[in-house]
């Protein structure tokens, strides 16, 4: 072969090589709008260089260099990463990117994957109000209701004050919180955290320990009205209801116990991270032994610890309560129970039932003695006098 037809072919291979690559680039050369990968070939102050397939060069500048997204956090030379183009030719004749579009775009994709699969994410948490904080994943915001927050950061307020449950809210401003994604709708702009979920996906082995029957000893974190909160185990957390608490009527918590008291309880319901407990199931019911100690018929002095529109509530020793109702109190037409009875006031009442399994005794007021015939005509002339006078 010639060497004049070897040139030849050379030239034309030359040429077929540079328009195959021509084409090639031409059909993939990137639009505003696309997501691109590169590697990291330049990086200074202000602006990244980022080789884009062998036959792009593009830069990341001012603003779009900045995203909360950890993967553009420290970035070296020979790093692969992501960016979305915004403008296909510069002034220099690179394509303009932005690390900014491509860090919203994989955080709404990571966290369509959480709520999806379940994970845990982080958020910062933004501010707060009445009804739970606001918080961020990466620049995306959401809520996080109170109900969803962790038993640890759950704001125990006696009296449920929502000024209170707000101050202590405020405090979490600036800190990051590991959540689920409980609800997202990006057209509705509903994005909800909870914290608590996370909480239950972290403790389950811990709480795994544990089954309905089982004894507990912990601290009491927290005294509401409808009860106290129970610090146990490996930061788990249970509340006894007012009513699990003892066998007698207690109307406030705080009269009997105080936060950072030791209690012993025994799980009466699980539900994930809704743990119930009675302490009153570790005591002996008194009740069981009851008809041992009082009779219907008998008469007993009982003092009144609470008065209501149906009825008195009476205590006849320290575990007995029993209930005179309103129709057993010998009020006149008219006559009102709170006019009439005061609490602490100590009266004689007659036993006129009893139900150990219910739990119930009932009572009514003694009758004072009717007076003889003789007696009523000398009271009522009494009376007319002092009606006169």
């Amino acid at each position: 072969m010639s060497s004049v037809n070897i040139q030849e072919k050379k030239e034309n291979t030359d040429s077929a090589s540079f328009e195959e690559m021509f084409n090639k680039k031409s059909e993939e050369a990137p639009i505003a709008g696309d997501i691109v990968s590169g590697i990291v070939i330049e990086i200074s102050n202000n602006q990244v260089k980022i080789n884009i397939n062998g036959y792009f060069i593009g830069v990341v500048r001012g603003p779009e260099l900045y995203f909360e997204a950890p993967e553009y956090g420290e970035l070296k030379v020979g790093d692969a990463v992501e960016s979305t183009v915004i403008d296909e030719e510069n002034e220099n004749g690179e394509i303009e990117l932005s690390f900014k579009m491509a860090g919203q775009e994989k955080a709404i994709t990571d966290l369509e994957d959480a709520y999806q699969d379940k994970t845990i994410i982080r958020v910062k948490v933004t501010g707060a109000n009445k009804g739970g904080l606001t918080a961020n994943y990466r620049q995306i915001p959401g809520f996080l209701p109170v109900s969803q927050l962790a038993p640890e950061h759950y704001p125990r307020v006696s009296g449920g004050d929502k000024n209170k449950i707000f101050e202590k809210l405020k405090t979490f401003i600036g800190k990051d919180l590991q959540v689920k994604v409980s609800a997202l709708n990006f057209d509705e702009d509903k994005i909800i955290f909870s914290e608590k979920d996370a909480w239950t996906e972290q403790q389950k082995d811990v709480i795994s320990k544990y089954k309905v029957g089982s004894v507990i000893e912990g601290k009491i974190t927290a005294i509401a009205d409808f009860g106290i909160f129970v610090n146990f185990g490996q930061n788990l957390e249970g509340l006894i209801h007012i009513s699990e608490l003892a066998w007698q009527r207690i109307d406030d918590p705080a009269d009997l116990f105080k936060i950072g008291d030791s209690i012993k309880a025994e799980i009466i319901s699980m539900d994930g991270a809704k743990i119930f407990l009675s302490a009153k199931k570790l005591q002996t019911d008194p009740w069981v032994t009851i008809e041992g100690k009082y009779k219907v018929g008998q008469v007993i002095e009982g003092k009144i610890i609470k008065i209501n529109p149906f009825g008195l509530f009476i205590e006849l020793d320290e575990s007995i309560h029993g209930l005179a109702h309103i129709s057993q109190l010998g009020l006149a037409p008219g006559e009102r129970i709170e006019a009439t009875f005061k609490p602490n006031e100590k009266k004689e009442f007659t036993i006129t039932s009893i139900q150990p399994k219910e739990h119930r005794l009932g009572l009514t007021l003694k009758k004072i003695k009717k007076a003889s015939g003789d007696e009523e005509i000398k009271l009522k002339a009494n009376e007319d006098e002092k009606d006169k006078e």
